[in-house]
């Protein structure tokens, strides 16, 4: 093996980092934009033996979908029957048989319409699939986090869900509201990165009259790891007849609020950390980021 100098010297531990991306199913583009590696004869070696992720090499897959459609079409099928044969877009479909005749009508318009509703509902499959390989790419992407990034992320997380003090009403007390269980977890992570007292925390759950709020009360209790009894008085939000709610599935169990007691001083440390981020961010150049 040729030798290899300059920043790629460590090239085992970078092939490490390669084929460990490339398993979690980073395309070549991300593995070169992560580990910054701009040489395509130094990416090869690294990623050698190491196959594509699927999703990576979908489009070539289209060659055979198309050649199928085409059989199909001349076959009499119409762009609704490929469409749920093959579970593929009828926008493709179009695309590669426009030059084939097109069949006579052989059916209903009732079986037309359920083969079409049959069509949309794989065209919806196939969009919640691609929804979901791109979630999960982007997931992969994040890989660890320091604990730099989550004192970071959770000042900007208090700051864009937390109270704040305002000049007219000095209120200088952290209490963040939210109604996604994920968020409540990762505030509760940055407070213990920040060594606060777990003894110092409330909690009180805010939820329509109209829900369960027994089940939400459970719910949040036991996701934040208190008894049901710990809980503050949950605080209902009275029903208003002339809106439209849309918050009334099972599902539903309102937003659970955290307070930190005697917050005071580190609310005002969290408003510095802030404006510190703030103030880094606007500079003149970049040499404050890394």
């Amino acid at each position: 093996m040729t030798h290899v100098h300059g920043k790629y010297a460590d090239f085992e531990g970078l092939r490490d980092q390669a084929v460990a991306l490339r398993r979690a199913g980073l395309s070549r583009r991300q593995i070169r934009d992560r580990l910054h590696v701009d040489n395509n004869d130094i990416l090869n070696r690294l990623l050698q033996g190491e196959p594509a992720p699927e999703w990576t090499t979908r489009p070539n897959a289209k060659d055979d979908l198309r050649a199928r459609a085409r059989e199909l079409r001349l076959q009499g099928w119409t762009y609704d029957r490929i469409q749920v044969e093959l579970g593929c877009s009828k926008s493709s479909i179009s695309l590669w048989v426009r030059d084939l005749p097109k069949p006579e009508r052989t059916r209903s318009r009732e079986d037309a319409s359920a083969i079409a509703k049959r069509g949309w509902e794989a065209t919806l499959r196939l969009r919640e699939e691609e929804r979901q390989r791109t979630k999960a790419s982007a997931a992969s992407e994040i890989g660890a986090l320091s604990d730099r990034d989550l004192f970071l992320m959770g000042v900007a997380l208090y700051w864009a869900e937390g109270s704040k003090s305002k000049p007219y009403s000095r209120r200088e007390r952290v209490t963040f509201v939210n109604s996604d269980p994920d968020m409540i977890t990762v505030f509760l992570a940055w407070l213990r990165l920040l060594d606060v007292d777990p003894t110092t925390l409330r909690f009180a759950v805010q939820i329509h009259e109209s829900a369960d709020v027994a089940a939400a009360e459970k719910y949040w209790a036991d996701h934040v790891g208190v008894d049901a009894a710990a809980l503050m008085k949950t605080t209902l939000k009275r029903h208003n007849p002339r809106t439209n709610r849309k918050n009334t599935t099972g599902d539903y169990r309102g937003c659970l609020r955290v307070d930190v007691r005697s917050g005071a001083e580190l609310y005002r440390r969290i408003e510095g950390w802030w404006y510190g981020i703030v103030g880094a961010a606007t500079a003149a150049g970049s040499k404050n980021r890394t």
